[in-house]
């Protein structure tokens, strides 16, 4: 796949958390002079056109369905390391997924792949979903990114676009705790099903869980499998 050439930008920084000491621990009483340490956390902004090779051709393609339909879903694209990103408002999540995938133009005829990131400190904004997607016909790789806070953890589900989403969602829900809406069947597909919480939020605990898992038996030492 041939990469496409990107022009120079001035864009801004996204600045989603403030890190400080070396390990970002709070209240240590450290004497070391790390404490002094501080680290933005910061993601690309927006990028102004041009985009640069055919980012811009599919950018035209969207936005032109998009307005013909009188619907404002893209909050703003990134252009950064030779990749574009689509920040896409989750109302209107399914109605971009349509259009990048059946139009001619574009093509995304699938996702590869479904996921999730936790910013706990990006109010209103705490929780991300990315969709990968791919187009076998034009051999192109676009992202799809979409928000919610964490007091609302509701995003469509793309299964009725892209049936393969259907355990990445899940996967996503499970470590995150992001539901999707929409989805055949949103159940955990990592952890058991009584587990508590969920692993992959930056607040889940690393350390002092009480782990149950129900029926399990531990088998005598001399009858375990012996590897030599």
């Amino acid at each position: 796949m041939t990469e496409p050439v990107v022009p120079e930008q001035r864009r801004e920084l996204h600045v989603v958390d403030v890190r400080s000491g070396s390990f970002h621990v709070h209240g240590s009483g450290d004497t070391s002079g790390f404490a002094g340490l501080r680290r933005e956390v910061a993601m690309p902004g927006a990028t102004s056109r041009p985009f640069g090779g055919w980012f811009d051709e599919a950018a035209d393609a969207l936005f032109e369905r998009l307005h013909a339909a009188d619907i404002d879903a893209v909050e703003y694209v990134v252009v950064d390391r030779g990749e574009m990103t689509m920040f896409v408002r989750r109302e209107h999540l399914l109605a971009v997924g349509s259009i990048l995938r059946d139009d001619e133009r574009l093509r995304f005829e699938m996702c590869t792949g479904v996921s999730g990131v936790h910013y706990p400190h990006d109010a209103g904004k705490e929780l991300h979903v990315v969709a990968h997607l791919l187009s076998l016909t034009h051999n192109r790789r676009m992202r799809v990114e979409v928000t919610c806070p964490d007091t609302d953890r509701h995003v469509p589900s793309l299964t009725s676009l892209w049936p393969s989403t259907n355990w990445h969602e899940r996967e996503t829900w499970d470590f995150f705790g992001i539901i999707f809406d929409g989805h055949p069947g949103l159940t955990r597909i990592m952890m058991p099903d009584d587990w508590p919480g969920h692993p992959q939020r930056k607040d889940y605990p690393l350390q002092g869980i009480d782990v149950e898992f129900k029926g399990a038996t531990n088998a005598a030492p001399d009858t375990r499998r012996s590897y030599s």
